[in-house]
């Protein structure tokens, strides 16, 4: 019998040639017992298809009202409508507003209490016939005449003119007290005295016995700053000497903060607290 077509041959398996990398991967997988778990993972992507593909439960039958038929025809008259959402008519939303004449004055008067200022209100009186006079809806009535603000008092001596140049300058509240010891040893303190406004350059405690100079105040630091006199024997307290090299010539002091200084001509210790210093007018300045 004769055959049609090409002859058909099987194959022969025993001289076909794997690729070296797969050989490689194989025998690595095998030396390393990975086999099965390479086998157990192309089962689970195979199967993974088939495990979530389930069926669709099947729709419920519609539940018939005890009406019968009824209970359906009421629900198939139901009907559909499109949503067409949009602004509403601006007369239903402005209805019941009044318009108003934007060119007529509404308000009078200062504010009052810091708000609005008041608006002035007109009364109607309807009438049957219309009586003359009478003020419609939606209209306003004249506005009264508006008072004329109150001016502003004259400048007192204090106020600032335009381009007139003020002085300012820095002074102190100083505390001070002294401490002297007698002829029999005793030692006298007196009481504290208290100076306001002690404007710079300022003798202290006094001009007799000039102990420290008040000088202002540092312009870096805003320190008061101590001109301290030869006649000082000893410092004692927190200052910090900005000038001087055997004896301090300048002292730089904290506020609250007292220094005590030994005058050596009477042997007294005066102590010298600055309380505080702030900016007071000193002058105009008339040039």
């Amino acid at each position: 019998m004769k055959r049609l077509g090409p002859e058909l041959k099987m194959p022969d398996l025993k001289n076909v040639k794997v690729p070296g990398f797969l050989s490689d991967l194989y025998q690595d997988l095998a030396d390393r017992r990975l086999l099965p778990l390479v086998a157990l993972i192309l089962v689970a992507i195979v199967a993974t298809p088939f495990l979530l593909g389930e069926p669709e439960p099947e729709a419920s039958p519609p539940v018939v009202s005890p009406g019968g038929s009824a209970g359906v025809a009421r629900a198939s008259s139901l009907t559909v409508v499109e949503a067409q959402p949009g602004l509403r008519d601006y007369r239903k939303r402005l209805g019941r507003r009044s318009p108003t004449d934007p060119f007529k004055q509404r308000y009078t008067g200062a504010p009052a209490n810091g708000g609005l200022p008041e608006q002035s209100t007109s009364s109607s009186t309807s009438t049957s016939g219309g009586e003359a006079g009478s003020v419609s809806p939606g209209t306003s009535s004249p506005s009264e005449p508006v008072e004329p603000a109150p001016t502003s008092p004259p400048p007192s001596d204090d106020s600032v003119d335009p381009g007139e140049l003020r002085l300012f300058t820095f002074a102190a509240d100083v505390r001070i007290s002294s401490t002297r010891t007698t002829a029999d040893g005793k030692k006298e303190k007196s009481e504290p005295e208290v100076r306001r406004e002690v404007v710079p350059p300022a003798a202290l405690p006094s001009a007799k016995a000039q102990v420290v100079t008040f000088m202002g105040i540092s312009p870096k630091t805003r320190k008061p700053l101590f001109l301290v006199s030869d006649d000082v024997e000893a410092i004692f307290g927190e200052p910090k000497c900005l000038s001087g090299s055997e004896s301090c010539q300048l002292l730089e002091v904290d506020t609250q903060i007292p220094t005590t200084f030994v005058y050596e001509p009477t042997g007294t210790r005066y102590k010298i607290n600055v309380l505080k210093v702030e900016p007071v007018f000193k002058g105009r300045y008339d040039g």
